[in-house]
């Protein structure tokens, strides 16, 4: 993973607290799963967008609407497979404001206040800490019904690997008042393809680990 090393100011001041010049560490992992089944597909890390995530910091902290998770974005160009079988994997987006997935097919809304949220029940984000710790865990938990996304296969045997809906790729996005889906991409990841088809439900739970280096 990569990490936030104690970043300092280019003209510090003296004497300055040792926890004043502490760094922050984010480390995001994934896990895809049929919640039905318990059938895991996807438990893996995944890239940090640092600069986005750090536009999206601030902004929260200044209470800025821009700095809220708003939506996981599901793509499907995320790896290639050659006429043997063999896949290889490309290498996520995190740097360059203008990131974005390779291809991306589909998103869902998951920040549940947010008035596009279909289902803020089961498409939600929460924050876990535990008392004395310095992290703290944000869990966006996305569910694709078995009816969604609209133009899926009806099972998941086929063998077209670029269908819209057979996932490689996917990514958290930041709210933007321009509209859905124009918001910051936050991270990346990509993994073996997995279909979504009628047949089967798809849960991603993405955490995102957000802790302070005090002391370093």
């Amino acid at each position: 993973m990569d990490n936030i090393e104690n970043q300092k100011m280019q003209e510090p001041q003296q004497n300055t607290p040792t926890n004043e010049q502490a760094g922050i560490r984010l480390q995001g992992h994934i896990k895809i799963f049929d919640p039905k089944t318990k059938e895991v597909y996807v438990d893996k890390r995944n890239a940090i967008h640092y600069e986005n995530f750090s536009i999206a910091l601030a902004s929260g902290v200044s209470n800025q609407e821009s700095g809220v998770i708003a939506e996981m974005a599901f793509g499907n160009g995320g790896s290639r497979i050659d006429p043997t079988g063999i896949i290889t994997y490309l290498t996520p987006n995190s740097s360059g404001s203008g990131a974005s997935l390779y291809n991306q097919t589909y998103y869902k809304t998951v920040d549940g206040r947010n008035p596009n949220a279909t289902d803020p029940s089961r498409n939600f984000m929460e924050v876990r800490h535990i008392v004395g710790t310095t992290y703290s865990d944000i869990l966006v938990s996305c569910l694709l019904d078995y009816g969604e996304p609209s133009g899926q296969a009806a099972f998941d045997t086929g063998a077209n690997q670029d269908n819209s809906f057979v996932f490689d790729e996917l990514g958290l996005k930041s709210y933007n008042s321009a509209g859905p889906n124009t918001g910051l991409l936050l991270t990346h990841v990509i993994f073996h393809p997995v279909q979504k088809s009628l047949n089967r439900l798809i849960q991603v739970d993405y955490t995102i680990r957000v802790q302070s280096l005090s002391g370093v």
